[in-house]
């Protein structure tokens, strides 16, 4: 199975590129940027990486965040991810990033996008993996904020595919964010929120009607509404889903606890994803891997959650066709 999985292709749907940041680069970019990090060594700094909530890791991610300064710290993280993903057999990516936490920080926001977007581009060149990006609002700030950072975005309508919302979920319902989701729809932007991971199932009907979002970002919670759960059939709206996350911040004790199994049988349209595996301990590859144990998944299943990444994906009909005929083929020969 282990080898089913890492020749399979695959895209990746909920991938925080600052969640990529792995210790080795960060104290490199650190030491090149005059930065002095809290951990004296790389070994100190993953010794933190023990968090009993979404919260304590928050802290740690904003902080590592604290030393990308300049284009080439941002073109670097990102290469760094996507040469992870080459490996990875990963050949469409769909990648968030946070503009507030840096632009909060006096990084202005086209160092970032630029840094982030170069990489992208010769991703797309030397290794042919194709790319989405989608800009996310951080929840704990204010609509505000949310909406100075949208209007600063369109300056690169042409390179963003969607807006997203991400952060801590809980006491910072959809419904905050409204009026900002309502100008990027009317600008003709995609939208996707983080929902159900803490938060209830409510949030995840919130960002469906109040945010009219085409994917929920995680959305694991929804197994605790038997109407949410018949609406995502219906509507086939994805689910993002990230084992290694969910167990890595405590949100469940093991990846069997997940309705992973449960929501492909009811053809929810669920996906898997690594969301910020520096941080977490597994790129797409162990994720799967992690699933298909906790499951006891065979090759079939794996395929549908393959094939789900792809149909789940920003990607035009033609690319998504493509893969999934690239997939059945792959499936078929092994």
């Amino acid at each position: 199975m282990n080898t089913f999985i890492n020749n399979l292709p695959k895209a990746e749907l909920h991938l925080h590129i600052e969640g990529t940041f792995e210790p080795e680069l960060m104290f490199k970019i650190a030491q090149r940027n005059g930065i002095k990090l809290s951990q004296k060594s790389v070994a100190e700094l993953k010794e933190s990486y023990n968090f009993n909530n979404l919260q304590e890791f928050l802290d740690i991610y904003y902080a590592g965040a604290n030393v990308l300064i300049h284009e080439q710290d941002f073109y670097d993280l990102t290469w760094a991810y996507l040469q992870k993903a080459h490996e990875q057999n990963i050949v469409h990516t769909e990648i968030f990033f946070d503009p507030q936490t840096h632009t909060s920080r006096g990084i202005e926001f086209r160092t970032v996008i630029n840094g982030i977007q170069n990489a992208l581009d010769d991703g797309k060149t030397k290794m042919g993996i194709t790319s989405k990006l989608i800009p996310n609002f951080l929840r704990h700030l204010d609509e505000e904020d949310a909406i100075r950072t949208f209007n600063e975005a369109l300056k690169y309508r042409d390179i963003i595919t969607g807006f997203g919302l991400d952060s801590s979920e809980v006491g910072n319902p959809p419904a905050k964010f409204q009026q900002v989701f309502e100008m990027v729809k009317a600008e003709g932007f995609l939208t996707v929120a983080h929902a159900g991971e803490e938060g209830s199932a409510q949030y995840i009907w919130d960002a469906l009607k109040l945010l009219n979002v085409s994917r929920i970002d995680h959305g694991i919670r929804a197994a605790d509404d038997l109407l949410l759960i018949e609406e995502l059939e219906k509507t086939q709206v994805p689910l993002t889903v990230c084992p290694l996350s969910n167990l890595k911040l405590q949100v469940v004790k093991n990846i069997s606890e997940l309705p992973i199994k449960t929501m492909l049988q009811q053809n929810i349209m669920v996906t898997i994803n690594s969301d910020d595996p520096a941080y977490f301990g597994g790129y797409i590859n162990e994720n799967y891997k992690a699933v298909a144990e906790a499951f006891n998944f065979n090759k079939s299943d794996i395929l549908k959650l393959a094939e789900n990444s792809f149909n789940a994906s920003f990607l035009d009909n033609v690319a998504k066709t493509k893969w999934l005929v690239k997939l059945r083929d792959y499936y078929n020969k092994f």
